[in-house]
Formats: C-alpha cells, sequence, structure tokens
C-alpha cells in the first residue's frame, strides 16, 4: 500500500478552498453515492473502467497493482447488474486499491463492508454481469454528467466526493 497518498484531508475544506475557481478543473460529483467499504475515506490517483453491465474489466482493473490508486467505473448508471461484489472487493484491498467508485451497483454489501477498501456506489442489486469482455480502459468517463479522468485526483469522505487535476 502506497502511503503517499495520506487521508489527510476534508472535501468541504477543498470545496472551501475552491469554491471560486471558474475553469471547471475542480468538479463536485453529485451526492447520489452510498458508501459500502469497509474504509469510509480515502484518495488517490483515478484509473478508469468504462463498461456497461458487463464487469470483465474491473476484475482486471482490480486484479493488478492497485498502487493506492482509486479505480471510477462508468457503469451508465445502470441498477440493473452489480458491477462489483465481494470477491472484487476482496481484490482490491488485497492489492492495494485506495477505493471504488462505481456510476452503478454493487452486491454482497457484508462482505463489501469488511474489505480494507472504500467503496462508493449507487445502490445495491444482487444479479451479477454477463462476462463479455466489453468495455474501455483508462478513458475519460462522465459520472453522473461529470467528467473524471485518468490521473485526475479524487477524495472521498463522509460528506462527499471530489476530483481535481493531480497537484
Amino acid at each position: 500500500m502506497s502511503t503517499e497518498h495520506s487521508n489527510d484531508f476534508a472535501t468541504c475544506d477543498l470545496c472551501d478552498a475552491h469554491k471560486n475557481d471558474t475553469d471547471g478543473a475542480f468538479r463536485v460529483l453529485p451526492p447520489v453515492f452510498r458508501d459500502y467499504g469497509g474504509r469510509p475515506k480515502f484518495s488517490g490517483p483515478v484509473s478508469t473502467v468504462k463498461c456497461f453491465e458487463d464487469n470483465s474489466l474491473v476484475k482486471a482493473a482490480v486484479d493488478s497493482p492497485g498502487q493506492g490508486r482509486v479505480l471510477v467505473v462508468d457503469g451508465g448508471g445502470s441498477l440493473r447488474r452489480a458491477l462489483v461484489g465481494g470477491n472484487l472487493a476482496a481484490a482490491a484491498a488485497r492489492n492495494g486499491w485506495a477505493g471504488l467508485v462505481v456510476d452503478g451497483c454493487v452486491r454482497d454489501v457484508a462482505e463489501l463492508a469488511a474489505s480494507d477498501v472504500g467503496i462508493r456506489a449507487l445502490a445495491l442489486m444482487p444479479l451479477p454481469t454477463e462476462k463479455r469482455n466489453e468495455g474501455q480502459r483508462d478513458v475519460p468517463v462522465q459520472v453522473q454528467g461529470v467528467w473524471v479522468r485518468p490521473g485526475d485526483r479524487l477524495y472521498a469522505d463522509a460528506d462527499g466526493i471530489v476530483v481535481m487535476p493531480a497537484p
């Protein structure tokens, strides 16, 4: 686990510091995400997956070294299939991912809560995905209408989720 990514931040303080920015570099995700992971506060450089009801690339990502990064999954906001479950959350924790932000659903709520990784998602859905090996990795994605790019920094705590360019 990378120790350079400190959790000594507050999203409210970041918002106060950037509230008058007009260049669009500082972004706040809408307050639609629920906290499911064992780590309530997390931050790190962004890696992305864009997929729809197929978590093949999500699995490949969490099975690789996380190096303190946050995986942002653009699942198109689908509420029909779970893109992350207990096995993938355990793999993310084991491989050093700081967190997962899923614009879609997750499942295995008790296993997610027991994993040492931050997990934010829209809702719970017990149905798993189809495996078609479809999607894209490390491309700019839109999460609830907000652009998130690979290499951005994401900060998540009890108050919300903010994204900005790397410092």
